[in-house]
């Protein structure tokens, strides 16, 4: 994979730490990571974003943002409301191909869920990764509701002709409830994808030095870590 869309079933939901620990795993395996956001909102130009970060936590991971808009909208809202160009498709999939020319791993990061628009045309994340032909990783929350939105996800992905290779909670709870526990089993099929992680709920919270060493526990080998769903669901299902 030299190109892995990463998105979610909604906002604040560990996007942005499930890529850094993503990109942690990789570079603990020896393999050079480029992270890249298309569009980064809600944060002012003095500000770090996203992408800085996957590479506080992560460590030497190349960044790279191709738009900012102050407001915390959707892009296409934000960039509206700037009165800046707003994000295609083409640019995300231009500069993805240039990073991964580079690098042997290059993690694109969207905004929000897959929908989300990029333009008042209605291009999406979606429209971005089937342009590179790469797969998209859906991160996913663990309590209650995950289960349709995981599925309505899932579903968008399959119209689209995207392949999801898996999908990773954002923030396992510190104290897992029911239905956190129940849902470890029925994401899967909801995803139709196999349970490829587990964040622990704070893990931003560590020090860079132990997010590193931490974050191949949390994934699994098809994300350079040591995780096993299995271990896992015998643990806390």
């Amino acid at each position: 994979m030299p190109v892995l869309v990463i998105t979610g079933t909604g906002t604040e939901i560990g996007k942005t730490v499930t890529t850094a620990a993503i990109a942690a795993a990789a570079l603990a395996g020896g393999r050079s990571v480029a992270v890249l956001k298309p569009a980064q909102t809600g944060v002012r130009a003095d500000e770090p974003g996203d992408a800085a970060e996957v590479t506080r936590l992560a460590g030497a991971v190349t960044q790279a943002e191709l738009a900012r808009y102050p407001d915390p909208l959707a892009p296409a809202t934000a960039a509206r409301r700037a009165g800046r160009p707003a994000v295609r498709p083409a640019d995300v999939a231009e500069a993805a191909g240039k990073l991964a020319a580079e690098h042997d791993l290059v993690l694109v990061e969207g905004a929000g869920g897959l929908l989300v628009r990029f333009d008042e045309e209605g291009t999406t994340l979606a429209d971005a990764a089937r342009l590179l032909d790469a797969p998209v990783l859906v991160v996913v929350q663990a309590g209650l509701g995950t289960l349709n939105t995981t599925a309505l996800t899932a579903e968008a992905l399959r119209a689209r002709g995207l392949h999801c290779p898996g999908i990773v909670i954002g923030s396992w709870p510190t104290a897992p409830g029911l239905a956190d526990r129940c849902n470890v089993a029925e994401l899967p099929g909801e995803a139709g994808a196999p349970l490829l992680g587990a964040v622990p709920q704070g893990a931003a919270a560590l020090p860079p030095a132990g997010f590193r060493a931490a974050a191949p526990g949390w994934l699994a080998p098809e994300l350079d870590g040591t995780w096993s769903a299995e271990r896992f669901a015998a643990a806390h299902g």
